[in-house]
């Protein structure tokens, strides 16, 4: 029989209904049994919009008072670090919403949290768990796609001087970065899932339009270990909006464009001659399921019922935090950067910024 897994969401706001609406898609696998906001009467309005008993002002009254299976981060970034380290000192799992940490240092400092813990922490990626994630993932293991060649990974997003009037955004010290952290690090760690270990950055950011301190727009030419060729470009400065993957493998091409979370049917594979098979293969077991936390979730009470390790691990999300600090110190130094290459001597390991972005001092 399975268990019922007790939940408790930290940080009331939009997101969090996201995390709300999982939960109860999941029946009787998990409860939501408290809420915890610094703004009280949000979490009490949240509470009760959403049938859920405990409402607390912080996390250490919530944890010693519900012993909860699982907390969901959905605060600001600079606070997901100091509470999934409180929660796995309690012995808690974690749910962490992206970005998961500011820093490859933060992200350090969470594995090594976790291996003294019987908790887990896994990072909200929730695009990797469509169902045509998940069947591209599995015909590229298989070899039905033969050797990959070409990508790319584009997420163009609009975000106007009001959106960044809220004071934790567009901020190095309290968001980590601009939409190479915050936006696109959805799309491109999707990318990452598929093509595996990245080997080289070459990349440029700048700061075009936006009263903020970080990056409004990021590109970068990634090289992978198998030797495919990427180009990523992250930008809030896009009014036609759109979130696009392409892969371009020997016998075929496969593509996605959605904007905040895709189904099967906005995905297209068009064979390479004489390859008819593979569109034949990827007709099969269609689904209308949208690419959400549900997904994400079910995967994780999965892992916990058979006593494995929840998806998308540490070590995963590392992978992911080490292609975005790259990406800030090629940009910001202005020569090609290897995965492996940022230590801890490196300025970009401690923070994204590094050494300053060029903007920086500029009038």
């Amino acid at each position: 029989m399975e268990q019922v897994r007790r939940a408790a969401i930290v940080g009331t706001g939009a997101i969090a209904t996201s995390h709300a609406q999982a939960v109860r898609a999941e029946g009787d696998r998990i409860e939501l049994v408290a809420v915890v906001d610094v703004e009280e009467a949000r979490a009490a309005t949240f509470a009760r919009e959403w049938g859920v008993p405990g409402v607390y002002s912080g996390l250490t009254a919530l944890l010693d008072a519900e012993e909860p299976d699982v907390v969901f981060v959905c605060t600001p970034p600079r606070s997901h670090v100091p509470l999934a380290l409180e929660a796995l000192a309690a012995d808690v799992h974690v749910l962490v919403e992206k970005p998961p940490a500011l820093s490859l240092s933060e992200i350090d400092t969470l594995i090594a949290a976790e291996r003294t813990s019987a908790g887990r922490v896994a990072t909200v990626f929730q695009h990797r768990f469509g169902p045509a994630a998940i069947r591209l993932r599995r015909m590229v293991a298989d070899g039905v796609l033969g050797r990959s060649l070409v990508a790319k990974s584009d997420t163009l997003w609009y975000r106007d001087g009001a959106y960044f009037d809220v004071p934790w955004r567009g901020s190095w010290d309290s968001e980590g970065g601009g939409p190479t952290m915050g936006h696109g690090i959805h799309q491109f760690d999707l990318m990452l899932s598929v093509l595996g270990p990245w080997q080289e950055i070459r990349a440029v950011a700048a700061r075009q339009a936006r009263a903020v301190a970080t990056e409004d727009v990021s590109m970068a030419l990634v090289t992978f270990a198998d030797g495919t060729v990427a180009s990523v470009v992250n930008s809030v400065l896009s009014p036609r909006e759109t979130s696009q993957l392409r892969f371009d493998f020997e016998r075929a091409t496969v593509e996605v464009e959605h904007l905040y979370g895709y189904t099967d049917a906005d995905w297209t594979v068009t064979p390479a001659p004489g390859h008819d098979e593979v569109a034949r293969l990827w007709r099969e077991d269609q689904s209308t399921t949208v690419s959400s936390h549900r997904c994400q979730l079910a995967a994780f009470l999965d892992a916990l019922d058979r006593g494995e390790t929840p998806p998308v691990t540490l070590a995963d999300t590392r992978t992911t935090m080490e292609f975005i600090a790259a990406l800030y110190a090629s940009a910001f130094t202005g020569t090609a950067v290897k995965a492996g290459q940022i230590g801890p001597d490196n300025p970009f390991y401690a923070t994204m910024e590094g050494i300053g972005a060029p903007w920086a001092n500029a009038r």
